[in-house]
């Protein structure tokens, strides 16, 4: 395991830590965007904390919650983070547990580490294309960053239900989405389809639990960056609709198309 993936990891689990003081607390300080989305106490929390690991790399670091830094600036950054301290701030409000803590280190466009840790559950997910990707399940009282590559199991894992399974958006479910959905239906027959929050949805398709996942809301680069790097990792696909060609970071505009993961 490389340094920069050790820094990112614990990056994740120190702000995972913080996160979770402040969902059993109740105090979520929430204020509105200018985009209309939440913000809450834990979202700077976990930004602060995360910066504060990765500034160490003196990697370039672009981060939901930081002021957005011009085009100008950052198009010629070749190798730079890519953060959401929180991913699913909805969910985390509405405290049913699926939010997660997401950094990618991006090259030339191209997510090739990726780190994902759920506070609530334990569960990390970490990736890079040197290794794969991994997940194990921390224990906060008794994790020791050196028995990681001991207790983490390689990506994809077994599945016994071959059922094909479509996970799709718990809080932005369209007609597009639906009319993918009843496609598979029409292809696969018997399929199963679970709503999950956040990106959880990347994992469940890296970790071989879903088979795919169809996305036609907006969604920003820091909401995918990580999964997507898990989820090429094992050999699976993050397509843009449109093009067919993989997701790419660190755009103008931030902003990604409509996507498939497969």
């Amino acid at each position: 395991m490389n340094e920069l993936l050790k820094i990112a990891i614990t990056a994740a689990l120190d702000a995972g830590k913080e996160i979770l003081k402040i969902y059993h607390s109740g105090e979520f300080g929430i204020k509105v965007k200018d985009d209309n989305s939440p913000l809450t106490k834990a979202d700077n929390v976990s930004h602060k904390l995360i910066t504060s690991h990765l500034l160490k790399t003196d990697i370039p670091i672009l981060s939901e919650e930081t002021n957005l830094i011009p085009f100008e600036e950052r198009k010629d950054w070749n190798l730079l983070w890519l953060v959401d301290p929180i991913d699913g701030t909805k969910e985390f409000i509405n405290r049913n547990g699926e939010f997660t803590v997401n950094i990618a280190l991006i090259e030339n466009q191209i997510p090739i580490m990726g780190v994902i840790f759920v506070p609530t559950t334990g569960e990390l997910y970490y990736s890079s294309k040197e290794i794969g990707s991994f997940k194990l399940v921390i224990n906060h009282d008794d994790f020791e960053f050196e028995s990681i590559l001991l207790k983490a199991n390689k990506l994809p894992l077994i599945r016994e239900d071959k059922t094909f399974t479509v996970v799709t958006s718990r809080s932005h479910m369209t007609a597009e989405t639906e009319e993918y959905v009843q496609k598979m239906r029409d292809k696969h027959g018997k399929i199963k389809v679970i709503s999950k929050g956040s990106s959880l949805k990347l994992c469940m398709v890296a970790e071989g639990l879903a088979n795919c996942y169809p996305r036609f809301s907006p969604t920003m680069e820091w909401d995918t960056a990580a999964g997507q790097a898990i989820c090429e990792n094992v050999g699976s696909q993050v397509l843009d609709w449109e093009t067919k060609k993989p997701v790419k970071y660190n755009t103008q505009k931030l902003f990604n198309s409509s996507f498939l993961v497969t």
